[in-house]
């Protein structure tokens, strides 16, 4: 079932109180429903994952997507807000929880809202998403290859990451991890140092990785787009959702 929805761009309040910008998309035929944070990719807050999050609500899901980069540059063009991002490593890991945190409330106090919030994060905000899920009881984790969750950042990367793979434990929803077996950041191998912590750990997840698939395979706008893979991945997705936070 496709649901009528409205998405606006809005306020919130994210890490330490700070207002920033963001997009919010909503199922408009529903009582309840429930919903899902969606992190950005480092390319940005940008119109293809804007197109994410009215999707979610398409599906029936409230989705809201914070502008990581709202405090660099307020009102920029996404490129030229991610190029400023990346000149200063990208976006602080103790911010960026803050930010989802703050978004988590904002679709908690929505009318529809049934209290149950997931996230899900694309290339960094795949490792963001993790991150969050870490550090925060959010009831589910999608990470959509996110890179630098088991190694740091290479030196020659304009992203500034440190491994988030002792932090696990902290996990307080199942994950859903989404691979291309020709990614490299993160690798078939790298994924699998995840799945052993989270199996170590006792955590509940399900990795799937789509052979001919490398990263960025959801992204409609680049070369790297499996229409295949993302249509399976998007199954798997909402079968996932409805099952944790639906």
């Amino acid at each position: 079932m496709t649901h009528n929805l409205r998405a606006d761009t809005i306020t919130m309040s994210g890490h330490e109180g700070d207002e920033i910008e963001a997009y919010l998309a909503v199922p408009t035929d529903v009582e309840t429903c429930g919903s899902i944070v969606v992190i950005h990719h480092l390319p940005g807050y940008d119109e293809a994952t804007k197109e994410i999050a009215r999707k979610f609500a398409a599906n029936g899901f409230a989705a809201l997507m914070p502008n990581l980069y709202h405090r660099e540059a307020p009102g920029a063009e996404p490129d030229d807000a991610a190029a400023l991002a990346r000149s200063q490593g990208g976006v602080p890991d103790e911010r960026l929880v803050g930010d989802v945190a703050g978004a988590m409330a904002t679709l908690k106090a929505l009318p529809i809202s049934n209290g149950k919030v997931a996230s899900i994060g694309y290339c960094s905000g795949g490792r963001q998403s993790l991150l969050a899920g870490c550090r925060l009881p959010l009831d589910a984790v999608i990470d959509c290859y996110g890179a630098f969750t088991v190694v740091d950042s290479p030196a020659e990367s304009p992203l500034r990451a440190t491994a988030i793979v002792g932090e696990v434990g902290g996990l307080t929803g199942p994950v859903l991890g989404l691979f291309g077996a020709d990614d490299q950041y993160p690798s078939p191998e790298q994924n699998e140092t995840l799945a052993s912590a989270l199996r170590e750990a006792g955590k509940e997840f399900d990795f799937r990785t789509y052979e001919g698939a490398g990263h960025a395979f959801f992204n409609t706008d680049r070369p790297s787009f499996r229409p295949e893979s993302a249509v399976e991945a998007w199954a798997v997705i909402f079968d996932f959702l409805r099952r944790t936070v639906g």
